[in-house]
């Protein structure tokens, strides 16, 4: 009798102790969540931000002949929204996340557990994505109901460029923390990708309105071809070869980053 309960007992701790990549990913998640909503620095730019920048670029538009682009404010204004999103409560708010957990060596703790690397990136990704997410949906119904925006020809489009922004972006900023040295200067290094993202990807001026040569350019940057993705799903022109050829190129990044933080992505801190 003895000898079987220990034996039960035993068998139940061992399947208690358990685990899935999944739930390992979500308690993770749910700590970060926690961490996250005690930050009232990064809870403004990731939520506050992306709201107010949208009316600049109403206001912008304003001044462009957006007819000749074939564009209207509604979808100059819309994909710029969601792009701000994926800037700003995406990667740059992790950046600072995965740069803060790695000086408070929180990230060298997990690495000693069942966690895996790519467990603890995504863990930790987790509440930022899911905030640009809900943040970029919330943006796509604002504008579709304040600019009067008639219904997506082309939703699929839509959705799979802001999926590919959310991994693309997040994968950035884990490329980004790499190379950010303390938790201060990780309010300084995302500028320079986002500035230029702002300027160039399409978000306050449309690359057709631009010089060819230089259209061309910003043609390969990371967030033109969701920019270019998302705004087709609305004006329903981007034909299947231009419609390929922008998943290859955020697909191209993605994987690009991927490999950098797998090479480069540092877990302790750097002295």
């Amino acid at each position: 009798m003895s000898a079987t309960t220990t034996t039960h007992s035993a068998a139940g701790a061992a399947n208690a102790a358990v685990t899935t990549p999944r739930g390992r990913m979500t308690a993770l998640a749910r700590a970060e969540t926690t961490l996250l909503g005690r930050n009232k620095g990064t809870l403004f730019a990731a939520l506050f931000v992306p709201l107010v920048l949208p009316f600049s670029v109403w206001s912008a538009s304003r001044e462009m002949d957006l007819a000749e682009a074939g564009l209207t404010t509604g979808t100059l204004v819309l994909p710029a929204a969601i792009g701000f999103s994926l800037l700003f409560a995406v990667y740059s708010a992790l950046v600072g996340v995965f740069v803060v957990r790695r000086e408070e060596l929180v990230l060298k703790r997990l690495r000693t557990g069942e966690l895996r690397d790519v467990e603890i990136l995504s863990g930790s990704a987790m509440p930022a994505v899911l905030s640009g997410l809900v943040q970029s949906v919330l943006l796509a119904v604002g504008c579709f109901v304040l600019l009067d925006l008639s219904a997506p020809p082309a939703p699929h489009l839509a959705v799979l460029g802001l999926l590919l922004g959310l991994v693309m972006c997040a994968a950035l900023a884990a490329v980004t923390a790499g190379l950010t040295r303390t938790g201060e200067s990780a309010q300084v290094t995302p500028l320079p990708f986002t500035f230029v993202s702002m300027l160039g990807s399409g978000m306050f001026v449309p690359l057709d309105l631009l010089p060819d040569r230089l259209a061309s350019f910003c043609e390969l940057l990371p967030l033109t071809p969701v920019m270019t993705l998302v705004r087709g799903g609305w004006t329903g022109d981007l034909s299947a070869y231009e419609a390929l050829g922008a998943v290859a190129t955020a697909v191209a990044w993605t994987v690009v980053a991927v490999f950098a933080v797998r090479r480069w992505f540092r877990w302790e801190p750097r002295h």
